[in-house]
C-alpha cells in the first residue's frame, strides 16, 4: 500500500506512521530521516539541506523534492510506502503526483489524523527532555520527574525545548492551518481522504488506521505494544 499520513504537530503522527509501516511490512518514509541520511552520506542533496538546517531556515523546496524522488525510486517502495512529513503544502502535492504519476502508481490512502488544537498545546507544551538523553521525556501533567528538573533515570537536567513552548507551538499550528491542511482537501477532491481521531492511546490510534485502510486485526496491539 502507498499511503500519506498527514496531521497537526503533537497528533502522534510519527509514533503511528512508525507502527503503521511495520504492521503494513513497508517502508517508512520521513523526510526528517532522509536529510539525516543524505547529511551522513555527504550527498549534494544532504549538503545543501545542512547549510539550512544550521542556519535554522527551511529546507528549499527543491532539495526536499529531490530527497523524497530519490526514496521513491529505490527498490523496497515498489510494494508499497508510508510518507510521514511530505507533502507540507499543496504545491508539493502536486509534485508528489507528478512523481508517482510518472511511476505509473497512486497513493491508495491519505490517513488524516485529527486532534483538539488545546490537547495539542498541552501535549507539546507539557512535554520536559532531559538533557543528557532526549528518549528521557516527561510530562507535567501526568508522569512528571520525581524531582522538579531532575532526570529520574539519570540524574541530568530536565528541560523544555524552545520549540515546544506554547507561544511557539500556536505558531506552528498557525503554520499548518494555512499551508499543510490544504493538503488534506487536495486530496479529498481525489477520494483518498479519511479522517481519524489521534486522541487516545497508541494502540487505539493504531487500530483505527487499520480498519481505515481495511487492514484492522486482533496484531495490531502487538505491533503498538
Amino acid at each position: 500500500m502507498r499511503i500519506l499520513l498527514i496531521g497537526p504537530p503533537g497528533a502522534g503522527k510519527g509514533t503511528q506512521a512508525v507502527h503503521l509501516a511495520a504492521h503494513l511490512s513497508i517502508p517508512h518514509v520521513s523526510t526528517g530521516d532522509l536529510f539525516s541520511e543524505h547529511i551522513g552520506r555527504g550527498t549534494e542533496l544532504g549538503q545543501n539541506a545542512h547549510t539550512h538546517i544550521n542556519a535554522g531556515a527551511l529546507v528549499p523546496h527543491e532539495v526536499t523534492i529531490g530527497v523524497i524522488g530519490e526514496r521513491l525510486a529505490r527498490p523496497d517502495t515498489e510494494h508499497g510506502f508510508l510518507l510521514d512529513g511530505f507533502p507540507r503544502n499543496v504545491a508539493q502535492a502536486q509534485v508528489l503526483d507528478g512523481i508517482l504519476a510518472d511511476s505509473k502508481l497512486g497513493l491508495d490512502a491519505v490517513l488524516d489524523l485529527e486532534i483538539p488544537e488545546g490537547q495539542v498545546i498541552r501535549r507539546i507544551a507539557g512535554r520536559r527532555l532531559c538533557r543528557q538523553d532526549r528518549e528521557h521525556i516527561f510530562r507535567v501533567d501526568y508522569g512528571p520527574p520525581e524531582v522538579a528538573g531532575v532526570c529520574d533515570l539519570c540524574g541530568a537536567e530536565v528541560y523544555q525545548r524552545e520549540d515546544d513552548r506554547e507561544a511557539t507551538v500556536r505558531k506552528r499550528l498557525e503554520v499548518y492551518r494555512n499551508e499543510t491542511a490544504p493538503v488534506v482537501n487536495h486530496y479529498r477532491a481525489q477520494g483518498l481522504v479519511t479522517t481519524i481521531s489521534a486522541h487516545g492511546q497508541v494502540h487505539k490510534v493504531l487500530h483505527r488506521a487499520l480498519d481505515a485502510i481495511g487492514q484492522g486485526g486482533a496484531d495490531a496491539a502487538d505491533t503498538a505494544s
